[in-house]
């Protein structure tokens, strides 16, 4: 039985024609809202103010001028950093200007001003675009470090605060660009994910006017044609009309049958579009996902239901597992048709909800059985067996 090569999913890097413009739209010129790890929470960065006081602590002779003009400077960066957080999307470069000349206004007074340009970086890596943020934090640290120059402080004085605000400045500066990209990539992503389901469903829509056109065309002209000869025959020959009724009848019973036929098929979900489906939810959540599929020939009621149980079974792990790869394996042992789906997650007892109750009703429907395992190594896996007949003419390619 061929099977397909293991597939991992990897992030898309290539958007849509129509994504640009509603990225544009999505994401402000002036910067995505703050998610990163080194500026993800207000009060939480206030604690690194700390610092702005330490080196007070190492002068034998503090004046009281320098504690004081600490303690102001921090009371006027606190609500600039709080509306930051909130509004900085706005006006980001201004409240980088006011820190950036707090710490310059500091440091005659007191060394620790040198916090607020690390702060600085901080702000400008999760505002601005990357290399607008790495201009503007090199040349605060920069006007920082011809200040300690300018104030008289010994060459080691200045290079030990200059390289400290570098190595920690330049940390806080590189980690934020890098969390504000891939931020700007999930979105794009989410973008693209919204994009193929509008495509997806225009295509359907279509699809669905051509088959109606197909199966009623045809079949309603017939039956007009047919019922207005019914109408000429009625007087003239009564038998003759009769059987062109009971062959508009049968006609119509016909169409009725193909309309049925066609309306099932739309409203199943095709194995590999949930398949498609499974894998754009899990890499949104960066989760791999690895294929192994047959191409096999399955009727369409047994693929509608295995779909759907896919789609549980995609649920369960992304709300549940904490998982890091979903293996989905579709192949034969002995006569009966086996889906197997398996996680690396977090295991555990399985609650019957109503997600896998009605998964299991539905496998009932087909003969199908539903096992759960919980492997010594961690994680769940769900074999579905679907004994036969399930196949049919209609091929199921192999995924890729």
């Amino acid at each position: 039985m061929a099977t397909t090569p293991v597939s991992s999913t990897k992030p898309a890097t290539e958007p849509l024609a129509a994504i640009p413009k509603r990225l544009a739209e999505a994401i402000p010129a002036s910067g995505l809202p703050i998610t990163v790890d080194a500026f993800n929470h207000p009060w939480f960065t206030l604690s690194y103010l700390i610092f702005v006081f330490v080196p007070l602590l190492f002068v034998p002779d503090v004046s009281t001028r320098a504690v004081l003009l600490s303690v102001l400077a921090t009371a006027i960066f606190v609500p600039i950093h709080v509306h930051e957080w909130n509004h900085g999307r706005q006006r980001p470069l201004l409240a980088i200007t006011v820190t950036l000349l707090i710490g310059l206004a500091l440091i005659p007074f007191n060394p620790g001003g040198n916090t607020f340009i690390i702060y600085v970086m901080a702000m400008a890596g999760a505002r601005l675009p990357p290399r607008l943020a790495t201009q503007v934090g090199l040349l605060g640290w920069a006007l920082m470090t011809a200040e300690f120059g300018l104030l008289g402080y010994p060459f080691e004085a200045v290079a030990a605060y200059a390289g400290m605000t570098l190595v920690v400045g330049g940390m806080v500066l590189l980690s934020t660009i890098v969390a504000q990209v891939q931020e700007r990539q999930n979105t794009q992503l989410r973008l693209s994910q919204d994009e193929v389901k509008r495509l997806a469903a225009l295509a359907e829509r279509e699809r669905i006017g051509r088959d109606l056109h197909d199966l009623l065309g045809h079949t309603l002209s017939l039956v007009v044609l047919k019922s207005e000869l019914a109408g000429k025959l009625l007087d003239r020959d009564a038998a003759a009309a009769r059987q062109q009724i009971r062959e508009v009848e049968t006609v119509a019973r016909h169409a009725l049958a193909e309309v049925r036929q066609a309306v099932s098929g739309i409203r199943q979900s095709g194995l590999l579009a949930e398949v498609a489906a499974c894998r754009l939810a899990l890499l949104s959540a960066d989760i791999e996902l690895a294929l192994r599929m047959a191409p096999l020939q399955i009727t369409n009621e047994v693929e509608a239901v295995l779909a759907l149980s896919l789609r549980e079974a995609t649920t369960n792990v992304l709300r549940h597992a904490g998982a890091n790869l979903v293996t989905i394996e579709l192949d034969t042992v002995g006569d009966d048709l086996r889906l197997q789906i398996e996680d690396d997650g977090r295991g555990g007892k399985i609650e019957l909800g109503n997600g896998l109750r009605g998964m299991r009703e539905r496998l009932a429907s087909i003969n199908a059985q539903l096992d759960i395992e919980q492997p010594a190594a961690g994680g769940t896996r769900l074999t579905i067996r679907v004994p036969g007949p399930w196949r049919t003419t209609a091929v199921v390619e192999a995924a890729t």
